[in-house]
């Protein structure tokens, strides 16, 4: 069963700005964004091409700094590290698995020797011992003999997963580490993250465009235009005959100041764009289009709309 998250916050992003200056134009990849991930959670980022999911990680992984706001994993405060905390951070705080087995597997050196070399170079002693639990852990104790070019890319990928939780890190972030594979094999990797959540309680953020991410994780995030969106949420439910249920719903993130962003297909669907008209009902707020010349009554508590001339 996996670890039920707790309120205590092992990444925490707020209003996170990360600005980047290209031929003397400025581009803003994160735009404010807003981000928690309790201790244990397993949670997959999603997200189009250019959305900032690749600078969310290189914040958080130590490998960038933000322009503005907050980012705190396992209590540091990544801005404020210098560079030696930095070095300790990456070493013992993170682990990290990228796409590109090459960034994970140096290819002279045996699955075993490639974990083992990890664990050398963490703080924790036995080393062999750890490499040997870990590639036990991921399901790949059997290949430890074997070269990387002996490996297939699911495995390459399991022996990553090794590596990066030798020195047995508070945070396991992870870029598109499915990107790579076929069906199975992806099934196979996010089973592998799946087990390590569940009996290390490790808690990991898995960036990535696999649908099949969603069978896997307690919870989704997508990013749009450098501000978290939505999140959907999974449980599972059981009924007053005992069956197991698996259960989802999507929600819409609201920040700090009260922003949100609609989903395309609702904006598109409704017609909404420039100006909108909200409605404070009892219980909900509606949203609908606010074209000229249209009116919505008052009556029901319209937040739009008002008579100016009564403010005066």
């Amino acid at each position: 069963m996996t670890p039920a998250p707790s309120a205590e916050a092992d990444i925490r992003c707020e209003g996170l700005v990360r600005i980047f200056t290209v031929a003397d134009i400025e581009v803003q990849a994160l735009q404010g964004l807003d981000l928690f991930v309790g201790r244990g959670e397993l949670v997959a980022l999603v997200g189009a091409s250019g959305s900032g999911k690749s600078t969310l990680l290189a914040i958080l992984s130590g490998l960038d700094t933000p322009t503005a706001g907050k980012a705190v994993v396992a209590g540091r405060d990544l801005p404020s590290l210098t560079t030696r905390d930095r070095v300790e951070y990456r070493r013992d705080v993170v682990g990290f698995v990228w796409q590109q087995t090459a960034r994970n597997l140096l290819p002279y050196l045996s699955a075993l020797e490639n974990v083992e070399l990890a664990a050398a170079i963490g703080s924790k002693p036995r080393a062999k011992e750890r490499a040997l639990r870990m590639l036990d852990l991921v399901g790949a104790a059997h290949l430890a003999d074997r070269h990387p070019a002996e490996l297939s890319g699911g495995q390459q990928q399991r022996v990553a997963i090794a590596v990066a939780l030798v020195n047995e890190p508070r945070v396991l972030l992870a870029d598109e580490p499915t990107g790579d594979l076929d069906e199975g094999a992806s099934a196979e990797v996010l089973r592998t993250f799946e087990q390590v959540n569940a009996e290390l309680g490790t808690t990991a953020l898995i960036v990535t465009h696999d649908p099949a991410v969603s069978e896997h994780v307690q919870r989704t995030v997508q990013i749009r235009d450098g501000r978290t969106s939505t999140e959907v949420l999974r449980w599972t439910h059981t009924d007053d005959e005992g069956r197991e249920h698996a259960m989802a719903e999507e929600f819409v993130v609201l920040d700090r100041v009260g922003r949100m962003q609609l989903p395309a297909d609702y904006l598109t669907n409704l017609g909404l764009r420039d100006r909108v008209r909200l409605q404070l009902q009892a219980d909900h707020v509606a949203v609908r289009p606010g074209h000229e010349g249209s009116a919505v009554p008052d009556s029901a508590g319209a937040a739009t709309g008002r008579d100016e001339a009564a403010d005066e």
